[in-house]
């Protein structure tokens, strides 16, 4: 379970209860943290490091060191692409910086994840993750990484059958040795299989916490219709910080509680069918696990912590008389806001600040894109052979 939302909202805090409240439930749960601005063990009550530290009975968290997982899995890697940036007569700070791949910290956290969930010693894994954006990157590398190897890997094998001393006398540049290949090539290759099958998976999700503003509703919308592209199902949105009835009342707080029942509405409007649960504003900060155990048994009181709330739905190709149709779940998606094409047998639907190239089946990517529109949450994109006027024209 993967806990995210705006910077701000309490996503540590209601990741922390939800894993509190799991433990104490009788299931044996870990807390990480992703997130570069750890609070984790803030709000825990407790020092945490990079390795799992048990909290209470049946509780373990750690806090990872995004750097130190990237030298891990990209060490050799990062090496040479020093040596090389060097080379080219860059200061080595700079050069060290420059060898930070885009994406690998992101990479390296996700398969740090995927260790502790592989390794079976947990029922739960509740991710503390970065703010919304970073999470949109994380949730969905494995998929841009996945068409990236499709065509890097090809490429790798051919240099690396390619004699060392051959192209050292062709370039006065450093050469990758062979055991770089075989780092990317195992990462690309085998722990990127794992790692799409992992975020694919129907026992995991990404949860959205929001609190009752329009500027993290409104940010919220937007990754959950991303995540959607992408296939990366979410399960529950947890609305933080709402007031009870019984501080409406109070002449103070009566205009907040009308603002806050009207996004409440709009929220369940928004996001169905994911369930709405509430987390109410404390009296006093949540630290410790006592206080996060009494948080999570209000937000999960009538809901298992480590349950699938809601079953995400996914892409769907579909005959229909001579044509085919592909429909790719999208909710809350503007038709306008959206640019759809066929491009080398890929469908390649562009968002906002995502592009998804989906590979399409023999059978679809020979015939011509006939028409794309939204219905009900729903992009249908309809492909067929052209016919009349548009095939001449053609």
């Amino acid at each position: 379970m993967l806990y995210t939302g705006k910077g701000g909202v309490g996503k540590t805090t209601t990741a922390a209860a939800a894993s509190v409240c799991a433990a104490r439930r009788g299931r044996r749960t870990l807390v990480v943290s992703a997130d570069a601005a750890h609070s984790l063990g803030d709000v825990l009550g407790d020092r945490l490091g990079a390795t799992p530290v048990e909290v209470e009975s049946g509780l373990d968290a750690l806090e990872l060191d995004a750097r130190v997982e990237t030298r891990r899995h990209w060490g050799r890697v990062q090496e040479f692409l020093r040596s090389l940036f060097r080379h080219q007569g860059i200061e080595s700070v700079v050069a060290d910086e420059l060898a930070m791949l885009p994406g690998a910290e992101e990479f390296a956290t996700l398969l740090a994840v995927e260790q502790y969930a592989r390794g079976g010693t947990y029922d739960l894994i509740v991710v503390d993750c970065a703010p919304s954006d970073a999470t949109l990157r994380l949730a969905t590398l494995p998929e841009v990484l996945h068409g990236m190897a499709r065509l890097a890997l090809p490429a790798l094998r051919a240099l690396a059958g390619v004699s060392a001393p051959i192209l050292q006398r062709l370039v006065s540049a450093p050469l990758p040795a062979s055991g770089v290949f075989a780092d990317v090539e195992s990462l690309l290759y085998d722990k990127l299989a794992g790692l799409r099958r992992r975020i694919s998976d129907p026992t995991t999700s990404v949860r959205l916490v929001v609190t009752p503003e329009r500027m993290v509703i409104d940010e919220a919308r937007r990754t959950y219709t991303e995540l959607a592209l992408f296939e990366v199902p979410c399960d529950a949105v947890v609305m933080n910080r709402t007031l009870t009835r019984e501080a409406g009342r109070e002449p103070f707080f009566s205009d907040w509680m009308r603002v806050q029942e009207r996004h409440l509405r709009e929220v369940k409007s928004a996001f169905a069918p994911l369930p709405v649960l509430t987390s109410p504003l404390q009296r006093e900060e949540v630290v410790g696990v006592d206080r996060l155990a009494r948080l999570g048994e209000r937000i999960f009181a009538d809901h298992e912590p480590d349950a699938v709330l809601c079953g995400g739905s996914r892409v769907r190709f579909e005959r229909d008389g001579m044509d085919y149709v592909v429909r790719l779940p999208l909710p809350g998606a503007r038709a306008e806001a959206l640019d759809v094409a066929k491009l080398d047998g890929n469908l390649v639907v562009t968002t906002r600040a995502r592009r998804r190239a989906l590979k399409l089946p023999r059978s679809i990517a020979q015939l011509a894109l006939l028409q794309a529109r939204v219905d009900d949450a729903v992009l249908i994109v309809r492909f067929g052979v052209l016919r009349g006027a548009a095939a001449e024209s053609t």
